[in-house]
């Protein structure tokens, strides 16, 4: 296991009791590649043996948390980073793709140690993923918390949402790609709380400054018996079929078309044409959905 100076892509400290894991890629919006996601699993696994580490606070570095999985081409391929990747281009071998990523995001389910999401600017497709696999996720109010691809790429590869917001609110957002503010997705309970964001890093390090008063073995415990009763209403079985059924969804015509496109028009250009249709892609959680000729949401009236 690498130690924290040799990480590439993520940033790695300790300090007064918590492990600090800051994805970095800022020029990429810290989109997921699979480097990325190894490493991320390599120091949280490293946070989780270290005994004086109370809890883990996983953020972004720049403009935002992460803007998703990395769709550029060369990493589609694997040449931009030397991770071998499985060549076949069945089903099954877009599952085992799918679950390899996901193998290393539920590392924050499996590690003993509380996990706590700073979301700030953007949470949006895989980056939702991640941060579901948190144990608190605390967002900036201005946060865009959203899975804008599934409009027509896919499905999402894991499936926390049900447990975070309930049916109609995970149904009105996975079947628009809509995505919500900070503000009102701690409304709907996808996330814990949200805060203005000067004030978002003081209120996580509050939040860990509390965790670091308590026994981590007692943090374990706590922790752990939640999960199992997530466990025990489906939350880890519901999560193994989300990737089949992410793979699945990659095989409509939709979605194939978008994978052609991607290496002729490029990430940009098929993003701009997925998300024209839909104005600002943004739901409102409190009152109606008002909008102007581009799609856009209207002011709430008074």
């Amino acid at each position: 296991m690498p130690d924290g100076s040799s990480y590439k892509h993520i940033l790695y400290e300790v300090e007064k009791g918590r492990a600090r894991v800051t994805l970095n890629r800022p020029n990429q919006r810290n989109a997921l590649s699979l480097a990325l996601l190894e490493e991320l699993r390599d120091a949280l696994w490293e946070a989780d043996d270290d005994q004086s580490v109370h809890s883990v606070i996983l953020r972004g570095a720049g403009s935002g948390f992460s803007a998703g999985y990395d769709l550029a081409p060369t990493h589609l391929t694997g040449r931009d980073d030397g991770v071998k990747r499985r060549t076949g281009r069945g089903i099954d071998d877009d599952t085992w793709m799918l679950e390899r990523f996901q193998r290393c995001l539920r590392t924050l389910w499996e590690m003993h140690k509380p996990s706590i999401a700073q979301i700030h600017g953007h949470c949006l497709a895989g980056g939702t993923d991640l941060a579901l696999y948190c144990d608190v996720l605390i967002a900036a109010d201005d946060t865009r918390i959203g899975f804008p691809p599934l409009r027509n790429m896919g499905a999402p590869p894991n499936h926390l949402w049900l447990y975070h917001c309930g049916p109609q609110w995970t149904k009105r957002l996975l079947l628009t790609g809509d995505s919500v503010s900070g503000e009102d997705a701690a409304r709907i309970g996808l996330v814990m709380k949200s805060v203005p964001e000067e004030f978002l890093e003081s209120e996580v390090e509050g939040l860990a400054d509390r965790f670091a008063l308590v026994d981590p073995a007692l943090l374990s415990a706590n922790k752990r018996i939640v999960n199992l009763g997530m466990e025990l209403m489906g939350a880890q079985t519901l999560q193994r079929l989300a990737s089949e059924n992410d793979a699945k969804a990659h095989t409509t015509r939709a979605a194939r078309q978008v994978f052609k496109d991607l290496g002729t028009k490029g990430v940009k250009q098929v993003i701009q044409d997925r998300d024209a249709p839909f104005g600002d892609g943004r739901a409102r959680v409190i009152g109606p959905e008002r909008r102007d000729a581009e799609g856009r949401l209207l002011p709430p009236q008074e």
